[in-house]
């Protein structure tokens, strides 16, 4: 019999097949006492695991590319964490094997973060898989992970940890349903970078019996279980004509009367642009510098390493708008070289352009290679700071640009209330706002992006994150100047159309989501998204927001 259960949709599409679930978990290693000279050996084959996992997960992150690197590369510096390691290596010298040792060590640091309350809470998903590795290979058992299978199929999961989700084939995994996560989780994002429908927080999904056949609705959410041969057509017509209307949608991003809204790509490095400029990217709106960081967590890379990767970026949108982000470091970004180890709570701490204007050398040497990797090049470089809080924040860093000899357009990113809250003010110092709807939602509700549980709070269709949008586009609007939004709400069509009736003048989004805006904004005028924008604030609920614009463009 059919039925119906509703997730987070995160990536667009439609999947149906049958259910394959997520290996177990790495059994808990037996507490067992060796005797002292033993201790050196087992410490050794901790090690040994450590570098192999560390390794593994470098590899991965090179095949993968793009920004599912940076994610891998972190989760490398993670397994090798020089406190982590030093614990093991206690719980070694007082009696425990390597294994359970790496077990222990990691439940302590685990049980720090989650019970901390604080933004890196959100890591501990990554810190189980990373643990689960190393368990693994000092135990000599296969790491669980995606099945074995020569049949395409839906996978389900508690939760799906970057290196699984970073690689997985899309010729074989159909798309995918977790209990856990958010729309803005690391499985969300790499899920619309690989083009994979996807739903993440449906409770119970784990209870779907292996071999059920789902249909997944990576737009709506919605999950239907045994679908009757009508829902399926019904689905596979819906998902055919969505297709033959991308195949008919190109050019450069606009309403049906012709007002103009740029969309852009979000990318995490040189690997990501083929697939923007593939899909149609006016530029890049968001092009986030950690991946060039996170190779080397000791020390900043050098000047010529920065202008190298930066060019191969800029010489691929010729006449195009690139908008990088200076380096966003501190909460779940961690550096060794910068970030303190010891802050009771990094997501309110020194974190994004507090990180670089304590470190004044790094923001030089960033914004250094940016002049030059920009010199002789037909591109519009514009320039932004993360985490701005406020007028003297914006100032710092314009003025950072300045003296750096930087030829291009400065912004600051809306992430923090009051950045929204005072955005006219800001705007006295930089030319354009960039709205950053994943780190704003979680301050503004006070909900971590990575915690399932809270997820409805992360949903960028609640009206109070909407009321900050406006606020910002109209502060930018009244000083003549840009506002857009490079967050992953840019990436829903429909609150794309939202967004621009808001006054929203850019989109940035993953590649994979620009055909399915551009298209969906090509269907109504600018007054239809504004009569959609009005009705979504004027509601209470994300849900009753989001029904309340398809109400008005659909013309009920």
């Amino acid at each position: 019999m059919e039925t119906t259960l509703r997730g987070v949709g995160v990536s667009h599409g439609v999947a149906i097949g049958e259910v394959r679930h997520m290996g177990t978990a790495v059994l808990e290693p037996p507490a067992k006492q060796i005797p002292a000279e033993d201790a050196g050996r087992e410490q050794g084959r901790a090690r040994k695991a450590v570098e192999a996992v560390a390794a593994d997960l470098m590899a991965r992150g090179n095949l993968a590319g793009g920004e599912a690197q940076a994610v891998l590369e972190a989760q490398a510096m993670m397994a090798q964490d020089p406190e982590l390691m030093a614990d093991v290596d206690r719980r070694i010298a007082v009696g425990s094997t390597a294994e359970r040792a790496v077990y222990d060590a990691f439940a302590a640091y685990r049980a720090l973060l989650a019970g901390a309350g604080e933004y890196l809470a959100g890591r501990v998903a990554d810190l189980d898989d990373v643990r689960n590795r190393i368990v693994a290979r000092l135990l000599g058992v296969p790491m669980p992970g995606v099945p074995d299978s020569d049949e395409p199929y839906v996978l389900i999961a508690r939760d799906l940890a970057p290196a699984d989700t970073a690689l997985l084939d899309p010729t074989l995994v159909l798309g995918f349903v977790t209990e856990e996560g958010g729309p803005t989780s690391h499985s969300a994002i790499l899920a619309r970078a690989l083009g994979v429908p996807a739903v993440v927080a449906l409770p119970g999904a784990g209870e779907l019996a292996e071999g059920t056949v789902i249909a997944v609705d990576g737009s709506t959410g919605e999950i239907f279980v045994e679908p009757s041969a009508e829902k399926k057509a019904q689905l596979e017509t819906a998902a055919a004509a969505r297709k033959a209307a991308l195949s008919a949608s190109t050019g450069p991003g606009a309403t049906s009367d012709g007002h103009k809204v740029p969309l852009l790509a979000n990318i995490g490095g040189p690997a990501d642009v083929p697939a923007a400029v593939e899909a149609g990217a006016e530029g890049v709106g968001l092009f986030r510098t950690e991946f060039l960081f996170l190779d080397d967590s000791k020390q900043a890379p050098s000047e010529e390493k920065q202008v190298e990767a930066y060019r191969q970026v800029l010489e691929a949108f010729p006449e195009g708008r690139v908008v990088v982000r200076v380096l966003d470091a501190g909460a779940d970004k961690p550096l060794d070289f910068l970030t303190p180890a010891d802050e009771p709570n990094p997501a309110l701490g020194v974190r994004g352009l507090r990180t670089l204007l304590d470190h004044p050398d790094v923001l030089r040497t960033q914004l250094t290679a940016l002049a030059k990797a920009s010199e002789g090049l037909p591109v519009y470089l514009e320039v932004m700071a993360p985490m701005v809080a406020d007028r003297t924040d914006a100032k710092a860093f314009a003025d950072a640009c300045r003296t750096a000899g930087l030829q291009a357009k400065f912004g600051a990113m809306v992430e923090i209330p009051s950045a929204a809250l005072r955005a006219r003010s800001i705007l006295q110092e930089v030319e354009f706002l960039s709205l950053g709807t994943n780190d704003l939602a979680q301050y503004t509700f006070a909900a971590d992006r990575q915690v399932g549980a809270v997820s409805r709070l992360q949903d960028p269709w609640q009206p109070a994150l909407l009321d900050l949008v406006t606020l910002s586009a109209e502060a930018a609007k009244a000083e003549g100047k840009s506002c857009g939004v490079c967050g992953e709400a840019a990436s829903d069509p429909l609150l794309a159309c939202v967004l621009t009736g808001l006054g929203v003048t850019s989109l940035s989004m993953g590649a994979a989501s620009i055909p399915y805006v551009r298209a969906t904004l090509a269907k109504y005028t600018l007054a239809q998204c504004e009569r959609a924008a009005a009705a979504a604030r004027a509601a209470d609920t994300a849900e009753e927001a989001r029904a309340a614009a398809q109400a008005v463009l659909s013309g009920e």
